[in-house]
């Protein structure tokens, strides 16, 4: 079976995230796109290899030819969107954040129940070798027991007119790179975190998060911290889970396949091992997804886990004194 991909919008993400793990992927077949501005889309398409140029979003998602679509519009399109596309029969891989806040996860979760479509948050890393290799290690107790974790995902990216500083558009450091390093820890802690307490660095003393850093408490006592920043001089996406017996350091986890390591220190001995360099995290998720649409089976990243994200997400705006993201309006 060939899946055959609507693309919603020409978004900068979509040439990683789907162009090139599609073209490299012999069961998916990229066929339509749509944006705002046909000129762009008919760019986008030459550039990429897309078959079709659809006058709008809505006429893509009513294509016979389309099975499943991927959405890589502004955060606070994703819900929308989603519902909109698996009410038309379409198979749908949105982008994280699910939605702009955990009352619209819910929303889209309850309008898209009984539909016999996948639908799947985007969190690419979590399908990477690497952070099965963490799992592993955990589910082994080769650190012994867990008593600390942190996470952190920072950017340079100092462009105020960037829609990530954008509030209408659910915009903020925490919805775009701390919902990384939150659902890294609920992934390798295998449970939810209460918020004890959060600190943000405010654009102009608005809502938008240039930086965040939230205390996290997981069942157990387990303390943990997840932060993030767009406004930091260099990348770094790494992760600690720190035992009775020693730790296990991630680097690179959001894009491991752009270099990273793994350091498991037991009883003061440690070894570091690159994890499959050469599978990319956009190529795995996309090939999880095939199979789910497939096979008809369940997804890593579910429904239940894409509301739990966005629940811990608005928790930690609230703990930094900031509201969580307002949805925009919509019906259907």
């Amino acid at each position: 079976m060939t899946v055959r991909f609507g693309i919603l919008g020409a978004a900068g993400i979509t040439p990683s995230a789907l162009i090139a793990p599609a073209h490299a992927n012999p069961d998916v077949e990229l066929v339509a796109v749509a944006a705002r501005n046909r000129g762009r889309a008919e760019e986008f398409a030459a550039e990429h290899g897309v078959a079709q140029v659809l006058d709008s979003y809505d006429d893509l998602l009513a294509s016979p030819d389309v099975d499943a679509v991927y959405i890589p519009l502004p955060n606070s399109a994703h819900a929308e969107w989603t519902v909109r596309a698996a009410r038309a029969g379409k198979h749908v891989l949105v982008e994280k954040p699910f939605a702009s806040n955990a009352e619209e996860a819910r929303r889209v979760v309850d309008a898209v129940a009984g539909l016999p479509m996948v639908v799947m948050e985007a969190f690419h890393y979590r399908h990477h070798p690497l952070i099965h290799r963490a799992e592993q290690l955990l589910a082994e107790g080769a650190i012994g027991d867990v008593v600390s974790a942190e996470a952190v995902f920072d950017i340079h990216l100092p462009d105020r007119t960037n829609i990530r500083y954008n509030w209408d558009l659910a915009g903020g450091s925490t919805m775009d790179l701390g919902c990384y390093s939150i659902h890294l820890l609920r992934t390798l802690l295998r449970s939810e975190p209460r918020v004890i307490s959060a600190e943000a660095r405010r654009v102009d003393g608005g809502q938008i998060d240039e930086a965040l850093t939230a205390h996290l408490e997981f069942p157990g006592g387990i303390r943990a911290v997840a932060s993030s920043s767009l406004l930091e001089d260099s990348e770094r996406q790494s992760g600690v889970i720190t035992g009775t017996r020693g730790s296990i350091a991630i680097e690179g986890f959001v894009k491991p396949h752009g270099g990273n390591s793994l350091t498991l220190t037991v009883d003061g001995h440690s070894t570091t091992e690159e994890v499959a360099p050469d599978v990319t995290s956009y190529g795995a998720q996309l090939a999880a997804f095939v199979a789910a649409v497939e096979e008809g089976g369940p997804v890593v990243v579910d429904s239940a886990d894409s509301i739990a994200t966005m629940e811990v997400i608005d928790a930690c705006y609230r703990a930094a004194g900031l509201e969580a993201r307002r949805a925009v309006p919509w019906s259907l």
